[in-house]
């Protein structure tokens, strides 16, 4: 094992000089330009006037990996890499972030080391070396690159790995894109069949006359020994996936927390969380009953009158999100979607079975969309090809709700 540090020295440090009014100063790179994958995303790079004379070494080369030093949140941890293969002698990085290049790429080639650290952000590794300020986590990135150690292997392993590693992410990209379009093919068919479903000369009925609305928990208040499910706001994904975090006892939830059921949709009233489209389905929870944060609104199916997937999709719509997202209330960063839009909120309802023919076109489409997932799976690590004991993570059987009610 090699300390970091011994591999690329200390992180240099970001400038960020002045603003740049006329557009002729030097494109730096900043955190916003970082992306979960370790990719630079070139779009909305500002440029800046530095006057700042000894910045020749720190100039972008090919191979550099950027870390960031400031930014993260209490869900995503601060610490972030990307690795850099753009034009060289072009781009500078911020003052919240670090440079870390390669000292000898005879030994080291700096793909191998990126992807070290990149894997060890991926599984927490820079949690120990937070510290928090307001607003900010910022990384001890001098005692981080210090303590971290990676392994040596003889550099023609470390390019083999490495490229094994790029085709795999070539692949994971591709499946990805797979499944965006199948989601935007979603979306356009609920437009075809349904149109704006804010028309005025279509609309028929008030939302909440077309769905039992954040329905009482009163319904399981002689059930307070059934174990249950409990679901919070990272359960729920922009990409309308529904997880379940562990299981408890009606009693543990009962106060405190939304109540739903297996079929109702659920949607993030909060803000960021209701801008990102947090909106899905409950599905497979213990005993058909499952609990959640109360930042949580809930639409519940009528029978005979409305289904799952055309609540969730007219959610999504871009003409509701643009609506009710413009009558938010609250003040900054605790906005929220409440009740009275919904009460007043007049949309086209379809016939029930032109609803029933999206929801199976919807299911079609779902059922592509985990062949893609399970051709991903298939791709991933080579040279583990063995089959899994195991996929994915046992939910925890507990009691302990401790962890706050406002997920996001």
């Amino acid at each position: 094992m090699t300390k970091l540090k011994d591999i690329t020295g200390k992180a240099l440090s970001g400038e960020w000089g002045t603003d740049d009014e006329t557009g002729v100063g030097i494109p730096v790179l900043r955190t916003t330009n970082f992306t979960n994958e370790g990719i630079v995303n070139y779009e909305n790079v500002v440029t800046r006037i530095i006057t700042k004379k000894d910045i020749s070494e720190k100039y972008l080369q090919s191979g550099d990996i950027i870390i960031e030093k400031s930014g993260g949140s209490d869900k995503q941890p601060v610490g972030r890499v990307i690795y850099f293969d753009g034009p060289e002698n072009t781009y500078l990085f911020n003052n919240f972030t670090g440079l870390l290049r390669v000292r000898d790429k005879n030994e080291w080639f700096p793909r191998y080391v990126f992807y070290s650290l990149f894997a060890n952000y991926k599984k927490g590794g820079t949690r120990p070396f937070e510290n928090k300020t307001t607003g900010l986590h910022n990384l001890k990135t001098d005692d981080y690159v210090s303590r971290y150690e990676i392994t040596e292997i003889p550099l023609n392993k470390q390019v083999a790995i490495c490229a094994q590693l790029d085709q795999i992410l070539k692949v994971i990209n591709l499946r990805r894109k797979e499944i965006s379009n199948l989601d935007d093919l979603i979306k356009a068919r609920f437009v075809e069949m349904f149109g704006n479903p804010l028309d005025k000369s279509k609309a028929n009925m008030y939302f909440v006359e077309c769905v039992e609305f954040n329905p009482k928990k009163s319904e399981v208040k002689d059930l307070m020994c059934e174990t249950v499910s409990f679901v919070p706001m990272e359960c729920v994904g922009a990409d309308g996936s529904f997880k379940i975090k562990e299981d408890g006892l009606v009693k543990d939830y009962y106060k405190g927390y939304t109540y739903f059921k297996n079929g109702d949709v659920l949607l993030a009233k909060i803000t960021p969380c209701f801008e990102n489209g947090k909106v899905a389905i409950a599905e497979n929870c213990t005993n058909g009953i499952g609990f959640g944060t109360t930042e949580f609104h809930v639409s519940r199916p009528i029978p005979g009158v409305s289904n799952s997937q055309w609540i969730k999709y007219m959610l999504k719509n871009e003409h509701v999100h643009e609506l009710a997202t413009i009558n938010m209330t609250g003040s900054a960063g605790q906005k929220r979607i409440q009740t009275p839009f919904f009460e007043k909120l007049k949309v086209y309802l379809p016939p029930i079975e032109l609803q029933n023919q999206f929801a199976d076109f919807v299911s079609q489409i779902d059922k592509s969309k985990l062949l893609s997932g399970c051709r991903l799976f298939h791709s991933w690590a080579p040279e583990n090809r063995d089959k899994p004991k195991h996929v994915g993570v046992p939910r925890r059987r507990t009691k302990d709700l401790r962890g706050g009610r406002r997920q996001q």
